[in-house]
C-alpha cells in the first residue's frame, strides 16, 4: 500500500476572514529580508546624495516650519525650542506617511511579482513598514543629537520617564498605517488616480495632525473649528509621541489609547480586506 506523501508546502485556498498563517511568514523570513534589505537600497540608488535626503528632508521642513508658524503665525511652545519641537512632530509623521503610501500601493506595484510566483502576500506591505523603519531610526538619531545640543547649551528640554513608551507609540502608528493602507489597497487595484488623492489628502490631512503645533495651541487658535484636529487620532498619537520626549509637557494618555485601539481595529478590518483582494486583483490589476 502506497504511503501518503508529504509536502513541504501546501498551497490551498484561504477560507477565514482573517487568515495572518505566521508559521508560513516564519518560513518566508529570508524573503522578507530580501524585500527590506531592496527597499532600503533601491530608493535613493543612483542619485547625488542618497541617504542623505533621509536628513535633507526633516531638517529642511522643520526650518520651514518653525519660520511659517512660529515666526509667522505666532505659535508659541513655551520653554520648548521651536524648531526641536517641530522636528519631533515630523519624525513621526514622516514614519506615518511613507508606510501608509507603501502598504496602499501594495497590489498595483507588485503585481508583477504577485502574477508569477507564490508567497505570502503580507509579506510586501510588511517589508515597506519594516524598512521604514531604518530611515526613521535615522531621523531618530537626528532628532537626539538637536535634543542634546539645545540641553547642553542650557535650553529646559528633558525627556519624561515615559519615554520608555516610546515603541508603543510607534506600534500605534504601524497598525494605524497597515490598517488604513491595507484597506485602501483594496481600492487602488481599480481605480489608479486614487494614488493620487491619497498622497494629496496626506499632504492636508499633515496640518490636521498636530505636526507643528499643540493640541493646546490646536484649541486656542481654531476654536469652533478645532473638532477637526480633536477627532483626528493621528494628533492624538503625534501629541503623545511628543509630550514622552519633554518632560514639561503632560503625558497624553489619550493618544496612546486611541491609537492602539483604533489600530488594532483598522489593522484586523485591513487583513479581512487584503486576503480577499488578494484573490481577485490580479484580474483587476
Amino acid at each position: 500500500m502506497a504511503q501518503k506523501q508529504e509536502w513541504l508546502y501546501e498551497i490551498k485556498p484561504k477560507g477565514k476572514l482573517i487568515d495572518l498563517n505566521l508559521v508560513e511568514i516564519w518560513s518566508y523570513r529570508d524573503l522578507l529580508v530580501l524585500f527590506i534589505k531592496r527597499d532600503i537600497v533601491t530608493v535613493y540608488k543612483q542619485t547625488i546624495l542618497g541617504p542623505l535626503w533621509f536628513l535633507i528632508q526633516p531638517l529642511f521642513t522643520s526650518v520651514v516650519f518653525t519660520l511659517v508658524f512660529n515666526e509667522v503665525a505666532g505659535i508659541d511652545n513655551g520653554a520648548i525650542p521651536n524648531f526641536l519641537f517641530n522636528l519631533t512632530g515630523l519624525t513621526l509623521w514622516s514614519y506615518f506617511k511613507e508606510s501608509l503610501n507603501a502598504t496602499s500601493n501594495t497590489f498595483k506595484s507588485n503585481a508583477g511579482l504577485f502574477g508569477k510566483v507564490y508567497f505570502p502576500r503580507f509579506i510586501a506591505p510588511a517589508s515597506k513598514v519594516l524598512s521604514g523603519l531604518f530611515k526613521f531610526g535615522i531621523q531618530l538619531l537626528i532628532l537626539i543629537i538637536f535634543y542634546v545640543y539645545y540641553a547642553v547649551n542650557g535650553m529646559e528640554v528633558r525627556p519624561s520617564f515615559y519615554l520608555i513608551l516610546l515603541p508603543i507609540v510607534i506600534l500605534n502608528v504601524i497598525l494605524l498605517a497597515m490598517g488604513i493602507g491595507m484597506i485602501l489597497s483594496a481600492f487602488t487595484t481599480k481605480y489608479r488616480d486614487l494614488s493620487i488623492l491619497i498622497g494629496f489628502g496626506l499632504n492636508l490631512v499633515m496640518y490636521l495632525s498636530a505636526v507643528m503645533y499643540s493640541m493646546e495651541a490646536a484649541q486656542d487658535k481654531l476654536k469652533d473649528y478645532y473638532w477637526a484636529v480633536e477627532w483626528n487620532p493621528l494628533a492624538h498619537i503625534i501629541e503623545s509621541y511628543r509630550t514622552i520626549w519633554f518632560d514639561n509637557l503632560e503625558i497624553h494618555w489619550t493618544g496612546i489609547y486611541v491609537g492602539l485601539g483604533l489600530g488594532l481595529m483598522l489593522f484586523f478590518i485591513g487583513l479581512v480586506v487584503f486576503n480577499k483582494t488578494e484573490k481577485t486583483f490580479i484580474d483587476t490589476v
